[in-house]
């Protein structure tokens, strides 16, 4: 298998924990960020899930993250836990990273409108009140919420939907 490189636009920003040999930062035009995904296992628990990042199609819009070069003979684990990972409702697309480092196709996990743990739009308290009191196995809610819009600050990113989350909860 060829290298594969890998977009990072939520926690992989901060925890990157992949066998990685490079890392650059860029964006992808044509998507948001948003916290409308459910998150039952990491985040959050069944009945009561987290609010995670996704992309959802914007035009006009660009996401900032990071992608991560995986060798090619690690890239089978490295996708495979990933997909274990993200199993609550991502599914993996091929999207190009524009970087002033060189553009890249990258892999990235997007959670869509039809899986089950979606949870779409909703006021910006609306999401800070659920994420302010939402916990699970990889910690809170919140703890993921505010070390993304610090990762996206600095990595010099600007992202309106997550900063204004994250100043709601502060």
């Amino acid at each position: 298998m060829d290298d594969v490189w890998i977009f990072g636009y939520g926690s992989l920003l901060w925890r990157p924990d992949l066998p990685f040999v490079e890392r650059r930062v860029g964006h992808v035009r044509g998507w948001a960020r948003r916290f409308w995904q459910g998150s039952p296992d990491h985040r959050g628990r069944p009945g009561a899930p987290g609010r995670v990042v996704t992309l959802v199609r914007r035009p006009g819009a660009r996401c900032d993250g990071i992608a991560y070069r995986v060798r090619g003979a690690d890239a089978a684990g490295v996708l495979a836990r990933l997909d274990r990972r993200e199993q609550a409702g991502y599914e993996r697309l091929v999207e190009r990273m524009r970087s002033p480092a060189g553009d890249v196709d990258v892999v990235a996990y997007v959670a869509t409108p039809g899986n089950p743990n979606f949870l779409g739009p909703a006021p910006v308290d609306a999401i800070a009140a659920e994420i302010r009191v939402r916990s699970g196995p990889s910690g809170t809610n919140l703890d993921y919420a505010l070390r993304l819009a610090g990762a996206l600050r600095d990595l010099g990113a600007v992202d309106e939907h997550v900063f204004a989350v994250a100043e709601r909860l502060r």
